[in-house]
């Protein structure tokens, strides 16, 4: 693509302009600034619109990982960049993130703590505060039911293990996993988090409902207490 120099989209060469871009090659085409200068439509004053969503993923690290976790406060603040403007980019990542969780709901088989975080991993990504949540399987390890537990702060959250096999026995689970996410990145497990595990593992035992594992989120990968061991 030819270098423009902050000049209107509309002075560009046809075959650079992103719209026509994508409807010609694909969206694959396209680079991260031009797929989100189709959804902002145009610059400011001084930028055009690819300019200015390069502005916006510079500011993000070049991550849309980073890009998902903007308010429509923090878009705002780009200028150019109005209340419509940042709603459509907001709604954009957050299609992104439900098509992560779409296995999820299409009863999918796990055999292994990769399989799992594969199917549940957009329920956590893009998030700033810890959520918990519990997943439900049937005898051939099909993933057939999933809740959200509790909601926390950047630092934890609270689970109510009672509601946990309520849900379970509701639904006839035969098994189940639990997950939350950490915020920070850290995939260490806290003393917190292997003192719930614990408990959780042992209540199954009494109600007949097999805990297969726990697994940490973060961004960068996942931490499995089954595969350490530690159920």
């Amino acid at each position: 693509m030819k270098t423009y120099a902050n000049q209107p989209i509309n002075q560009w060469a046809l075959e650079d302009r992103p719209r026509e871009k994508l409807n010609q090659k694909g969206p694959k085409s396209l680079s991260n600034s031009e797929l989100i200068a189709i959804l902002i439509g145009s610059g400011n004053r001084k930028q055009s619109a690819v300019d200015l969503a390069k502005d916006i993923l510079h500011q993000a690290g070049n991550d849309f990982g980073t890009l998902g976790r903007y308010s429509i406060k923090d878009l705002i603040k780009f200028p150019g960049i109005g209340e419509a403007k940042a709603i459509t980019i907001a709604a954009a990542l957050e299609i992104g993130r439900r098509r992560l969780i779409a296995r999820a709901d299409d009863k999918v088989i796990v055999r292994t703590s990769k399989d799992t975080f594969e199917a549940i991993k957009g329920y956590f990504f893009d998030l700033n505060h810890e959520e918990f949540w519990v997943f439900l399987l049937n005898r051939a390890n099909k993933i057939t039911h999933h809740h959200q537990l509790s909601i926390g702060g950047m630092a934890g959250t609270v689970v109510d293990i009672k509601l946990i096999f309520k849900y379970a026995v509701d639904h006839l689970a035969s098994s189940i996993i639990v997950a939350h996410n950490h915020p920070s990145g850290q995939l260490r497990p806290s003393e917190l988090d292997k003192k719930i595990t614990k408990k959780i593992r042992e209540a199954g035992k009494i109600m007949d409902v097999h805990l297969i594992d726990h697994l940490i989120i973060a961004d960068n990968g996942f931490y499995s207490f089954a595969d350490q061991g530690m159920l």
